[in-house]
């Protein structure tokens, strides 16, 4: 028989997910499946060795695979009789676990019709009128008393199910477990849960609340942008239910980011903002003093509110217009929430992100924030994705230009995300498919998706008329009654209200907002968190270079043994090795220090002083120059989870906590992740590093948006630290600039430090200093290449012991001061070919200054180290830049280096030619550029 069956039957190859399902239900139940398929599969499992019936899908899947391979299939079943028709019921089962959801009733506008799809009608599997009265196993299904019902009644139960306001998609995941779970929640009440008379006045109070908000609002500031959320008020419903059940599975925090659309509404009646705070901001009055502040639907807010399970701290991330950005920002400072908590199961706070339609599938921030998702440095137990799909995008957009993909959240299937496609105009079933969305993130701990399908009813801003391009969609958004209202009809129609109470919920409210108060406020007044962060110590401090950053000898040395101590048993390879060895004798003071060790022992004085440290960027555990070794790997490890070993984990008993992550291939969610996590932990050095310096352009948004300018918009204090490798070694245009320019076109207000160490002794201190100051700014540093190894880039120890950053190192060599003509100015990698060079020559009348920190501008330091040479006239700006990028172009329109020197000194600049590309990918044509860069620096002297 099992032979006639694999002969004759159609439901391979194509149809490998309905037996894989057919496999499942075969081990839950083996009598749920036809007799033939019974024997095959028992078959199976003796091939596979299986003592149990719980065992890997592998040899049945690979068995389903060979099948496939044997020619075209269909997915009509030809064996007969019963089975034939019982294997049908279990088809049409699957297609529509599958493909419902092209049958749900989505669209509150009723645009389109519904598609034909063959797989989700009987006849297509053989079935006719008479076989509905006919009674079938109903394998998997739930939500049948009995495990036998009438085609007609699973029938029915498959379209409450998977064709109402509700369309589900799944069947993606890989875990049987997830999928079985999503099933009987949805499966047992036929997507439509029973809820209380109190649960529905709830959920109609959200979106009276919504809906009265904006049209307050509208009348209030007429013209005003606010970027409505009418058309969309379930939105509200589901953040009720996402605090609400959060709250009551243990959640303590819930972090929120979202772009405009909806702000507004989810600040005022999801945070609790007083109405009054926002009816300021929409007069035009500044809520706080800054020295640029931003829009009011750009705004963020944090309060504390009540559940089921205790109180709740909720926090709305400030973000710009550049929509989706603000996702890992989030992201990274959830993760720091959960170290700080020692969250590790990931449980105690919860990351929420609210997408725009068009947004989720157009901006690429979300595949490389989704692609970390899962990864040990950046996964934070799962995100609960909102999508507020007004199916329209911008105003202008044509439906043929809108995406690629079917759904907008076709994305979020990279991740095997389940995702619920509601209807917006049935708020029982957001709040229903939101609650459903929050238990599996507390259970499974991967991201979920709730597509709320609505409508925008005004323009993209309230100025917009969409008409003008949408005259199709928008004849049946002026039709359309309201979500609120439909709903409000609804309750009235089934006796849950009477017919005047939502018209009272409407005036009550209304009430309320015209005193500047809320109705129903959730806020917590004084609550104090347990897990709070203080900030005020670093608030309204003013800005210094001034750190005791020293440590003594002694502690050098201890810090040195720990450093270079590897276990028993670990085998080093041989190049590690030998950089290991001497960093130990650097530490017993047998060789200077190099960058890598003068770096290591900054992290490892900080975590012994209690500062944590975390390290992340796609090469770092390494590093991409083969320097830093924060990471071990063992050379006979057998598995990628073992073997590895961090010495800066074990500095000493209660050091505080160290992390090193290589990262995703990604700049631009990588840094908006660690961006997010330094705005929320003010006591940890976060650096992040480029893989090469010029990579950072493929993070422009976050630096322009964030990083640079977060402080002057929002107030938010961030000490993020992020290291550039930069150095001109003929490597091309791409390896070689980390793009200086962009960092000082960008400097202004105290906003950032931008510095260029050249000594391991420099960074070390520079590293000590961002921590130990009561200053919390991101710090830039240009970092070297082949300085890391440099015979002249080294330090001794008492440099570390006694010595502190130099903004600027003046002359080290000795040279007659009264000699010296021509001051070269300098930063970075430049300076040892410079000093080389007037070895070389035994130049007498040139001096070198290194300009360490270019931003902030050492006004002072420059001064001092520029007056000890009283008849140098000349001063010569040297750089490997070409002219227009480097920092020239900023020193000489900020007058830093003018307002210093006297009209006795002539400025001069030495260069490359300015270029559209920040260097040449020709080495013979770069070593002529940078020869002539070094010998026009000490150029004939013009009295």
């Amino acid at each position: 028989m099992m032979k006639q069956l694999q002969n004759t039957s159609h439901l391979f190859g194509a149809n490998a997910p309905f037996i894989e399902e057919l496999y499942e239900n075969y081990l839950a139940d083996p009598a749920s499946v036809p007799e033939a398929w019974r024997t095959y599969f028992d078959n199976l499992q003796s091939q596979a060795g299986a003592a149990v019936r719980d065992v890997a899908h592998g040899p049945v899947i690979a068995a389903f695979e060979q099948m496939a391979k044997r020619g075209p299939v269909r997915t009509v079943v030809a064996a007969g009789g019963e089975d034939k028709l019982q294997v049908a019921t279990l088809q049409l089962i699957n297609a529509y676990r599958f493909l419902g959801n092209r049958w749900a009733n989505l669209d509150p506008l009723k645009r389109t019709e519904r598609p034909q799809i063959a797989e989700l009608e009987p006849s297509y599997y053989g079935f006719t009128e008479a076989d509905l009265s006919k009674s079938f196993n109903v394998g998997s299904f739930h939500g049948f008393s009995t495990e036998h019902a009438s085609l007609r009644e699973i029938l029915e139960a498959l379209r409450q199910t998977y064709c109402g306001s509700i369309g589900s998609e799944y069947m993606y995941i890989s875990d049987i477990q997830q999928k079985r779970w999503i099933q009987s929640r949805l499966e047992s009440v036929r997507g439509a849960p029973k809820f209380s008379v109190e649960m529905k006045k709830r959920i109609l109070e959200r979106t009276t609340a919504a809906e009265t908000l904006e049209r307050y609002l509208h009348t209030k500031y007429v013209g005003q942008k606010r970027f409505s959320l009418e058309g969309g008020e379930s939105t509200i419903v589901a953040m009720d239910e996402i605090i609400r059940v959060g709250g009551g599975l243990g959640a303590q925090e819930v972090v929120i980011g979202m772009a405009h659309r909806g702000r507004l509404n989810v600040l005022v009646n999801t945070l609790g903002k007083s109405p009054k705070m926002l009816f300021s901001e929409f007069e035009g009055k500044a809520a706080a003093d800054l020295s640029a502040g931003d829009v009011k639907y750009h705004m963020g807010f944090s309060s504390d509110v009540m559940t089921p399970g205790g109180p709740m701290h909720l926090t709305l991330a400030f973000n710009p217009s550049h929509l989706e950005i603000i996702n890992p920002v989030v992201e990274g400072s959830v993760y720091a929430r959960q170290v700080r908590r020692k969250d590790t199961e990931k449980s105690q706070v919860i990351p929420v992100l609210i997408h725009g339609d068009a947004a989720v599938a157009g901006q690429g921030v979300n595949q490389e924030m989704l692609n970390f998702s899962q990864t040990r440095g950046y996964g934070t137990g799962g995100t609960v994705h909102i999508v507020v799909n007004n199916q329209i995008g911008f105003t202008t957009s044509d439906p043929r230009d809108y995406r690629s993909s079917l759904y907008c959240t076709d994305i979020f299937k990279m991740v095997e995300a389940p995702i619920f496609h509601v209807n917006g105009d049935d708020p029982e079933a957001v709040a229903f498919v939101t609650a459903l969305a929050v238990e599996f993130r507390q259970q499974f701990k991967k991201d979920v998706v709730v597509d709320i399908v609505c409508f925008r009813k005004l323009g993209h801003n309230e100025q917009d008329e969409p008409m003008v391009t949408q005259p199709l969609m928008y004849r049946k958004v002026q039709q359309h009654p309201g979500t609120r209202k439909l709903y409000a009809d609804r309750l009235v129609a089934e006796g849950t209200l009477k017919s005047d109470e939502p018209d009272r919920m409407i005036q009550e409210y209304r009430e309320h907002l015209d005193k500047g108060e809320l109705l129903y406020n959730p806020v917590l007044s004084g609550h104090n968190r347990q897990f709070a962060v203080d900030w005020t110590p670093f608030l309204n401090q003013p800005y210094t270079d001034d750190a005791d950053t020293a440590i003594p000898v002694q502690e050098i040395k201890r810090l040195s043994e720990r450093l270079t101590a590897v276990p028993a048993n670990f085998t080093l390879h041989s190049r590690v090795k030998k950089i290991i060895e001497d960093r130990a004798a650097m530490g017993r003071g047998e060789l200077p220090l190099d960058w890598g060790m003068g770096e290591n022992l900054a992290y490892a004085s900080l975590l012994a002083q209690g500062y944590a440290v975390r390290i992340s960027g796609e090469d770092v555990g390494r590093g991409t120059f083969f320097h830093r070794h924060a990471v071990l790997h063992d050379q006979k490890r057998e598995r990628w989870d073992e073997g590895t070993f961090k010495p800066l984990e074990h500095i000493q008993d209660g050091q505080a906590g160290f992390q090193c992550f290589d990262s995703v291939l990604s700049e631009e969610a990588v840094l908006g992740f660690e961006y997010g996590y330094s705005t929320a932990e003010p006591n940890e050095l976060v650096v992040w590093e480029a893989q090469f310096g010029d990579f950072v352009n493929g993070a422009q948004v976050v630096l322009d948006q964030f990083i640079s300018s977060g402080e002057s918009k929002w107030g938010r204090l961030c000490g993020l630290t992020i290291m550039l490798p930069h150095g001109y070694e003929g490597q091309g245009p791409e390896h070689s600039s980390a793009r200086l320019e962009r960092f000082m076109n960008n400097a202004a207000e105290n906003n950032w430090q931008v510095c260029v160490p050249t000594t391991p002794s420099q960074i070390f201190h520079l590293l000590r200093r961002q921590m130990l100051r009561r200053v919390r700014k991101p710090l830039i540093i240009i970092t070297p290449k082949s300085l890391l190894r440099h015979k002249e880039a080294i330090s001794s120890m008492d440099e570390l012991a006694a010595g502190r950053f130099q903004t600027v190192i003046p002359e080290v060599e000795k040279l007659d001061p009264k000699k010296v003509k021509r001051v070269v100015l300098c930063q970075g990698k430049i300076y040892y070919e410079l000093l080389a060079h007037r070895r070389e020559n035994k130049i007498k009348d040139t001096a070198l200054v290194r300009i360490e920190q270019l931003y902030p501008f050492p006004a002072e330091a420059f001064a001092a180290a520029i007056a000890q040479f009283p008849n140098a006239k000349e001063v010569v700006w040297c750089q490997e830049e070409p002219r227009n990028q480097g920092a020239w172009y900023w020193l000489a329109s900020r007058q830093h280096l003018v307002n210093v020197l006297g009209p006795k000194h002539k400025l001069l600049l030495v260069s490359r030619p300015a270029a559209a590309s920040p260097a040449v990918g020709y080495y013979a044509k770069h070593n002529a550029q940078q020869k002539a860069v070094i010998e026009n620096a000490f150029g004939p002297i013009q009295d």
